[in-house]
């Protein structure tokens, strides 16, 4: 491909400090990665362990609330259902990871507060509604870490396009551009030299001849 500049000093400083700045950049942007991708993986396997612990604890949930079903009866038990307050015991705060922010959230785990009669219930509605609790703040960690991981997931995404662009666009464009200036300017050097070394031997001649000239 053409290069349309001047092989100019200017502008073979002016290459050198884009040479430079571009390799920072990609230096920088791949730290970047590297600490995103650290971060996105331990959040995963910690997303992989709530995971783990939320179908275990909602088998032990449905097979209590399975046993309430049958000994309270299902229109009794979502009677009693329908008295508990809707989950609203958290707050959604930001935190940054390489400027990326992802999501925090703030909550406290209370002990249970029945808001129904014990003489309505059985002890198998008693747990299904501790395990359900149990559940509801282990999918409150769940919820933060899948969403951190998506946010990463696309700060990576974006990152790794801005470090192809340097290492295989950028970069290269401005070595080539470098050494073509150099290459240009290094020719002419010679050029220039070697001119100089003709013109300084022509006068070499010129002064030899007048002096001869002279002695004659």
């Amino acid at each position: 491909m053409a290069i349309n500049i001047a092989p100019t000093k200017s502008n073979l400083i002016s290459a050198q400090v884009s040479l430079e700045f571009s390799q920072n950049g990609y230096e920088l942007l791949d730290k970047k990665r590297n600490v995103l991708i650290r971060e996105m993986m331990g959040l995963i396997n910690r997303a992989k362990n709530i995971q783990d612990r939320i179908d275990s604890t909602f088998t032990q949930a449905y097979e209590a609330l399975q046993v309430a079903n049958m000994t309270e009866g299902i229109s009794t038990v979502e009677s009693i259902a329908g008295s508990i307050d809707e989950a609203d015991d958290y707050e959604i705060l930001v935190r940054s990871v390489m400027g990326v922010e992802i999501p925090s959230l703030k909550f406290i785990k209370k002990n249970l507060e029945p808001t129904y009669s014990f003489y309505k219930t059985n002890n198998a509605f008693d747990i299904a509604v501790m395990k359900f609790q149990q559940i509801k703040y282990l999918i409150y960690e769940l919820a933060e870490i899948e969403n951190s991981v998506y946010r990463l997931a696309m700060e990576v995404k974006r990152t790794q396009k801005r470090t192809n662009s340097l290492q295989n666009i950028q970069i290269p464009k401005f070595k080539g551009l470098v050494k073509y200036i150099q290459d240009v300017l290094e020719e002419k050097e010679r050029e220039d030299f070697f001119r100089l070394k003709m013109v300084k031997k022509k006068n070499a001649r010129k002064k030899k001849n007048l002096k001869m000239n002279i002695d004659l």
